[in-house]
C-alpha cells in the first residue's frame, strides 16, 4: 500500500479492502470518495454501518435479517403459507425477491453442509426448518440451494428429512441462463439443463 497517504486515509483502505471484492485499487477511490463527500455524508454512512451492526438481528421464524422479532415478509397476510424456499443465505432470498414472482414463505438456513469445512445439520437452521413444517400450514417446499457439490448435498438431506412428513419437496430447475450459449456453458450445467428439461 503506498505511502504517500496520510494515516487515517491508509487505514480507510486497509479497512475497506476487507469488503469482499474490493481491492486495493477499488478501495483507493472509495477512500476518496468519502474524503470528498460532506462530513454529513460521511457522518451517514458511519451511522448506518453502526445501526446495522446494533440492530440487525435474525427473523425468530424464517431468520431472514431484520430489526424486529418477525421479518416484515412473515408479517405479511398476503404471503401464500403453504408453500415455502428453503435458502442457504439473505442474499439468495433478495434475489428471489427481486423477480417479484413468489408469494410464499422462506426458511434461510445460513449456510450449506460441508463436512470438509465441519458443517454438519446442527450448524444449520434445519431443525427449526422441521419444526416449522410440523405445523401442517406448508404443502411444499422448494430448496433452493446453488448448484455447487455443497448445495447439492444440502438439497439432497433435506429432502429426505423432509419427505417423510408428507410435504411435497421440489428442486429449483438449474441449466442454461437466457441469452446462454451453448457452446460457452460448461459440461455440468448443460448435464442439469438435460436432466431438469420440461415439456412445451
Amino acid at each position: 500500500m503506498s505511502r504517500q497517504h496520510a494515516q487515517p486515509i491508509l487505514r480507510l483502505i486497509r479497512e475497506l479492502t476487507k469488503l469482499p471484492g474490493v481491492g486495493e485499487k477499488t478501495a483507493s477511490r472509495l477512500a476518496m470518495h468519502i474524503l470528498r463527500a460532506s462530513k454529513e455524508d460521511a457522518e451517514g454512512l458511519a451511522r448506518s454501518i453502526f445501526e446495522v451492526k446494533e440492530k440487525i438481528r435474525l427473523c425468530s421464524q424464517c431468520f431472514n435479517l431484520t430489526d424486529q422479532d418477525l421479518c416484515h415478509l412473515c408479517q405479511d397476510p398476503r404471503r401464500n403459507v403453504e408453500v415455502l424456499i428453503v435458502v442457504s443465505g439473505p442474499e439468495d432470498l433478495m434475489a428471489l425477491e427481486k423477480t417479484e414472482s413468489y408469494r410464499g414463505l422462506y426458511h434461510v438456513l445460513h449456510g450449506v453442509l460441508s463436512p470438509l469445512e465441519g458443517v454438519g445439520p446442527k450448524d444449520l437452521r434445519i431443525s427449526e426448518l422441521l419444526s416449522r413444517l410440523q405445523g401442517g400450514k406448508v404443502k411444499e417446499v422448494i430448496l433452493a440451494t446453488n448448484p455447487s457439490v455443497e448445495g447439492e448435498a444440502t438439497a439432497q438431506y433435506l429432502s429426505q428429512v423432509i419427505k417423510p412428513l408428507g410435504i411435497r419437496v421440489t428442486r429449483i430447475a438449474c441449466g442454461v441462463p437466457m441469452g446462454g450459449d451453448l457452446q460457452y456453458i460448461d459440461e455440468v450445467t448443460l448435464r442439469k439443463s438435460l436432466e431438469n428439461r420440461s415439456p412445451l
